[in-house]
């Protein structure tokens, strides 16, 4: 049995550490700023609006962060080592090539199904913005780049994609790809609608890269 003394307060209701609340605090601001940038986009979005689709108060939000600015950065920054680390543990995985690529391609998809205000944010906010690309956000971009690039090496040397093409290249048709099939579904306000069309789009993805990329 679990000890209550530790996890009620003393008139029996639940008490969050405050490092918990914090982050469930920012989390709810995060989906409200990604809702708020959807519809308005980033210059037209105001913190006002944020805390007001937060259900929050406007102190609170300026709490966490001095301005929308350092909201933009902790959204874009927390989208970014999520990414990393999963493309570190594919990289490290014991998967086969495509398997890994077709994860690779899952994880947008997934992000777009589970949270597409995110997958928004992505596309039109810096994938397809080069004036919100600082040099920051930049690294964090091309960091994307090198660590799928590392994968595409591996297929390489196993002799199951192409040498004669740098693996740059192979790594910009890859991503290019993913890209642009998100973008035509952000764009066009399109939803995927069920599991089994997810992996069809992902299945066709793969199907068209490697049918290309793969070594003769």
């Amino acid at each position: 049995m679990i000890d209550k003394s530790i996890k009620m307060g003393y008139k029996g209701t639940m008490k969050k550490a405050p490092e918990e609340n914090k982050l469930e605090k920012q989390a709810v601001i995060f989906d409200a700023a990604l809702k708020v940038i959807r519809e308005k986009g980033f210059h037209q979005a105001r913190m006002s609006d944020i805390a007001e689709t937060a259900g929050v108060s406007y102190g609170l939000v300026y709490h966490y962060y001095q301005n929308k600015q350092s909201l933009f950065d902790e959204i874009f920054r927390h989208w970014s080592t999520n990414l990393d680390d999963f493309l570190d543990e594919v990289i490290k995985s014991p998967d086969p090539l495509p398997l890994k690529l077709k994860r690779v391609i899952r994880y947008f998809l997934d992000t777009y199904q589970e949270k597409p205000d995110l997958i928004h944010f992505f596309i039109t906010q810096i994938s397809r913005s080069a004036p919100n690309l600082t040099e920051t956000r930049l690294d964090h971009f091309r960091n994307l780049f090198v660590l799928v690039e590392t994968v595409i090496r591996q297929g390489q040397k196993e002799n199951l994609l192409r040498s004669d093409f740098e693996a740059r290249y192979l790594t910009y048709s890859f991503l290019g790809a993913v890209e642009a099939f998100l973008s035509v579904m952000v764009l066009g306000n399109e939803k995927i609608k069920s599991d089994r069309q997810k992996e069809r789009i992902a299945d066709f993805i793969l199907e068209v890269f490697l049918n290309g990329a793969k070594a003769s």
